[in-house]
């Protein structure tokens, strides 16, 4: 905007007002819980017990750290503290200066000297956005220099003194001065970076090899971590947790739905189109329910944890087969069946950490057979107690064999079945007695679920599976 003030005597004349990052951070948070706005865009499932912590260490000016397992939303959260900055501040624009110096408060001796040697009409302004005074690391790898700072070689061999701030080069941290800076992974930070932490965290100042050379930073700190690696001795010096404002648990969604409800905005795809697909709802379940049998799984490392991006990846495939057989088939629209489920190996196989303590020699892709075969148990007793077995699968009580398949197409289902109970419709919640795809597909649900509560039995022959009941 052509009004924003150029100088720093029209910023003063504008009454602009200097606040530190997180007094910046409460008021503007303040004013939109106030007004009602909705706080953290696209979080779900927290509303109740990471959302109220995080609120409150907001209020409290507290450095923040993120603690739970992978694909928590640890990042997102710290991302989205963005949003309760203001949308732009101004800083002295001055060259050969490293940070964004707050015009009425300058940190370095660049700036100062500048302040006082030109009168304010002489001081040029220049604005800052929001989205630029975020930063992020991942510990590993990480050096000192990256974080806190060097010496700055080329300098001394100039002559620039030791003592002088002009030897320095800065790290992340000293440059989002008036900012945010997250970490993450923080247990895997080297030991000697955790302790030149210390005085950021206290002391706001940054002191870089020992050298008398220091100066006060405004920043705001974060930090995410899984328990496994933080709680382990050694991980992280004690000094730094006690430097911790605060620690905000995350979680795993508590319920299927709320899982579905995150799986389906993560997912991001687009179900309509040329080629649309209809998902029926039991089916979202399954790929949920994998999820929740893998995180109770004795053969898997719940300390390394599975993410909800092993639902989202599978939902993701799972709609793929769907769409690929619509397509090569002819058919319009595109339900997902279980035999789609087959191919979950391609996005699950590598998001599945196996216990290798526990003594087993499952290999991976048995462990995956298994959650998927204990996911379609859990999903089809659960409509089995709802809505009765009996009409759900009497279809099939007179002695049936049936092949199902990924390719097959959905009017071989149609053939076997021909009249759907009106049940069917009621319990599944779809048309499947008017649409062939549809109906395929509770029909691949019902004898999975007959097979996977021991009432039949199936085979596989040729890559092709057959039912007998």
């Amino acid at each position: 905007m052509s009004s924003k003030p150029r100088t720093l005597a029209e910023l003063k004349q504008s009454g602009w007002v200097s606040r530190s990052v997180k007094e910046e951070i409460r008021q503007n948070f303040l004013r939109k819980l106030a007004s009602g706005e909705e706080l953290y865009p696209g979080i779900i499932g927290y509303e109740n017990t990471v959302i109220p912590e995080l609120n409150i260490a907001l209020l409290a000016g507290h450095d923040l750290l993120f603690l739970g397992e992978k694909g928590q939303a640890k990042s997102r959260l710290m991302r989205l503290l963005v949003q309760f900055l203001d949308p732009e501040v101004p800083y002295l624009d001055l060259p050969d200066v490293p940070v964004h110096e707050d015009p009425y408060r300058p940190i370095t001796r660049r700036a100062k000297q500048f302040l006082a040697t030109h009168p304010p009409e002489e001081v040029p302004i220049a604005w800052w956005p929001r989205q630029q005074r975020y930063a992020e690391r991942l510990a590993p790898g990480t050096k000192f220099a990256d974080l806190i700072g060097e010496l700055d070689p080329a300098k001394l061999a100039q002559g620039v003194s030791l003592d002088a701030e002009e030897c320095l080069h800065f790290g992340l941290i000293p440059r989002m001065h008036r900012g945010i800076f997250a970490m993450n992974e923080l247990p895997e930070l080297d030991e000697l970076i955790q302790v030149g932490l210390f005085n950021i965290l206290e002391e706001r100042d940054v002191q870089i090899r020992g050298y008398p050379v220091k100066f006060d930073i405004d920043v705001m700190i974060l930090f995410s971590a899984n328990p496994a690696t933080y709680n382990r001795s050694g991980k992280v010096i004690p000094q730094l947790k006690d430097r911790i404002g605060a620690v905000i648990h995350t979680h795993y969604p508590r319920d299927r739905e709320t899982a579905i409800r995150i799986t389906e905005q993560e997912a991001g795809m687009d179900l309509g189109g040329e080629y649309p697909v209809v998902v029926p709802y039991f089916m979202r379940e399954i790929i949920e329910e994998i999820t929740f049998a893998a995180r109770r799984s004795r053969y898997i490392d719940q300390q390394s944890g599975v993410s909800a991006r092993f639902s989202i990846a599978n939902f993701r495939t799972m709609v793929a087969s769907a769409r690929h057989r619509a397509v090569v088939l002819g058919e319009r629209p595109a339900v997902p069946r279980i035999s789609d489920l087959a191919h979950l190996h391609s996005s699950a196989l590598g998001k599945m950490e196996l216990d290798l303590m526990s003594g087993h020699q499952m290999t991976p892709q048995r462990v995956l057979e298994s959650l998927i075969a204990e996911a379609i148990r859990t999903v089809f007793e659960e409509y089995v107690d709802q809505h009765g077995l009996e009409e759900i699968a009497e279809v099939f009580a007179k002695g049936v064999r049936v092949e199902v398949g990924d390719m097959i197409p959905s009017e071989h289902y149609a053939r076997i079945l021909r009249r759907v109970p009106a049940i069917w419709d009621k319990a599944f919640e779809v048309n499947a007695s008017q649409d062939p795809a549809v109906r395929a597909s509770c029909i691949e649900f019902v004898l999975a679920g007959l097979y996977a509560t021991e009432r039949i039995s199936r085979y596989e022959r040729h890559g092709r599976v057959e039912y007998e009941v």
